[in-house]
């Protein structure tokens, strides 16, 4: 019968043992693109949501918000 060699790991534990530093870089500080988009059309929306609000309160007396405008404006064109 043929003997196997002994295979000694101690070469390979060695490499293994060797850990690569790292270096940890940490993120900038502050708002992200992402998020400054997410702010500014949340914004635009909502002023978009006021404006349409307001003009379908001043010209037909409906609306959320600006209900009463209508009758401001009917009672000064009257005058």
């Amino acid at each position: 019968m043929a003997r196997s060699k002994s295979r000694s790991g101690s070469s390979r534990r060695g490499a293994a043992a060797e850990v690569a530093e790292v270096e940890v870089v940490s993120e900038e500080s502050g708002m992200g693109f992402e998020a400054g988009l997410a702010i500014i059309t949340t914004i635009i929306l909502l002023a978009a949501v006021l404006m349409i609000d307001y003009d379908r309160g001043a010209h037909y007396g409906e609306g959320m918000l600006f209900k009463d405008k209508y009758a401001a404006n009917a009672s000064s064109a009257s005058e």
